[in-house]
């Protein structure tokens, strides 16, 4: 009987979660039985689209709020953690740039919120920012920057970690510019930084672009800053 529900399951492209619930739920009724089975195959179909959506993000290591201090970051006075927490900004397309030295909690609260949204089903890429230029560059050169612009079009957040670490090329520059461009009020992007705004243009150097970018990214954003000293060279103990 069993090998004849997993038969049936494949032909009709169900999960072997069918098999294995067939055999742990309990009802009084045919109906009931049904209702209970259909019920975890679109749960257990939710958490894997959610453990997908997880993997594709390109997290190089999972974090979560638990081990984030709010209190070294200091947040506009229109938002709380819990803003940030429940992911309020992707509702309204809004941006968020954070700013400060190395090692403050940037990449960390970054992961975090990326986690989050992955969790409430919401398509999330993490990148780089050199990476993502070497690999528009790349696609560029290949002929399928076209098809990659349209994997990022499908993202709802994206991630830009580390954003001005490297000074980019004219091609690279513009590549990222048409980035910002397709996100502008259709999604929201997350900037990691160290470089202040007028500096900028010391990355991209196109006065009228980087202008361009900087009026794009804080038209509907939220600038958090970090003014800490790095966590990183503070857990190290190097000073003592």
């Amino acid at each position: 009987m069993i090998a004849e529900i997993a038969t049936c399951c494949k032909e009709l492209r169900l999960s072997r979660n069918i098999v294995e619930m067939a055999e742990q739920i309990q009802a009084t009724t045919h109906l009931e039985f049904l209702v209970k089975l259909l019920k975890s195959e679109l749960e257990y179909r939710e958490a894997k689209r959610k453990d997908k959506l997880l993997k594709n993000a390109n997290f190089y290591c999972i974090k979560d709020f638990d081990g984030f201090r709010f209190d070294e970051v200091t947040l506009p006075a229109s938002i709380t953690p819990d803003y940030l927490r429940n992911c309020e900004f992707l509702d309204t397309k809004t941006n968020i740039v954070m700013y400060g030295n190395v090692g403050t909690g940037k990449t960390y609260l970054s992961m975090a919120l990326g986690v989050e949204a992955c969790k409430r089903g919401i398509n999330t890429r993490f990148f780089r920012t050199a990476a993502l230029v070497n690999r528009l560059s790349e696609e560029k050169k290949n002929g399928t920057v076209s098809r990659f612009m349209k994997q990022l079009a499908k993202v709802d957040l994206l991630i830009c970690d580390e954003w001005g670490y490297v000074p980019l090329d004219r091609v690279g520059a513009q590549l990222l510019f048409e980035i910002v461009s397709e996100c502008y009020e259709r999604k929201s992007l997350i900037i990691n930084t160290n470089i202040e705004f007028s500096r900028w243009v010391n990355v991209f150097y196109d006065e009228n672009m980087t202008g361009a970018i900087v009026d794009r990214l804080l038209h509907h954003c939220h600038l958090l800053l970090f003014p800490g000293p790095s966590n990183r060279m503070r857990e190290s103990g190097i000073d003592k």
